[in-house]
């Protein structure tokens, strides 16, 4: 898939990688966004005064909803759907700080919530002769780290999500890809680790991802990480217990 003159849906639009998409995508598409932040909503129309923003806060679902029904009667068709959207809360469960609140909202917008655009965009997907969803996933998805375990599983939870999405559709025109992304150096990273990959990076390599048609793309380190873990398990479960 070319990305010029393309109806593109982005989530986690007002920071990070999503941003970064935006960035680059935005001289030669139609781009629509949902995003939570009212004020970072407004900041992102000033820089891109074509952009389409519709806010929900994806940790209701009911008002996620909503958005998506105003989305289905004002877009006719879209062709590209990135589900970039995702927090990361870092207290382990067994720390005194550890809010168990938050595992519902981790859980409902990393992964509840990309399974609802999935299944109420798809309508308007199946309108093109091709079109993609485009899940962003992790490293973490292969192998899981000690510290952010709802995270990790949200992720986990995507990718085997992502499989049995894309057999489901094998028989449509919507391929369903994946983008499993290292360490990236975001707002949601800041103060974690070291060797970040930079977003005009990880952005520029989704999007190649997405015009060659890469079914599961392996970013950056991803790739060693998974070859690791398909030779030498125990050892990718011993890198990842360190962090």
């Amino acid at each position: 898939m070319k990305l010029i003159n393309k109806r593109i849906l982005i989530t986690g639009a007002t920071s990070g990688i999503g941003l970064e998409l935006v960035k680059k995508l935005y001289q030669n598409n139609h781009i629509y966004v949902i995003a939570r932040n009212k004020h970072k909503i407004e900041e992102l129309q000033s820089r891109f005064p074509d952009i389409v923003a519709y806010q929900a806060d994806f940790s209701d679902l009911i008002a996620l909803q909503d958005a998506v029904n105003v989305i289905n009667r004002e877009i006719h068709s879209l062709d590209l759907l990135i589900n970039n959207v995702a927090v990361q809360y870092t207290p382990l469960i067994t720390d005194d700080d550890f809010a168990v609140t938050s595992i519902v909202d981790e859980i409902t917008i990393n992964f509840t919530s990309i399974c609802y655009l999935c299944y109420f965009l798809l309508p308007l997907l199946n309108q093109k002769h091709s079109a993609v969803i485009l899940n962003v996933n992790s490293g973490l998805a292969i192998a899981p780290k000690t510290t952010s375990a709802i995270y990790c599983a949200t992720k986990g939870a995507l990718n085997s999500f992502s499989q049995s999405l894309r057999h489901q559709l094998s028989n449509t025109q919507v391929k369903v890809l994946q983008a499993f992304l290292p360490l990236v150096d975001t707002p949601m990273t800041e103060a974690r680790g070291n060797s970040k990959m930079s977003v005009d990076r990880a952005s520029r390599a989704i999007i190649k991802g997405i015009e060659k048609t890469i079914i599961d793309h392996d970013i950056g380190k991803v790739k060693l990480l998974r070859f690791i873990n398909r030779l030498f398990p125990s050892l990718a479960k011993k890198i990842m217990r360190n962090h």
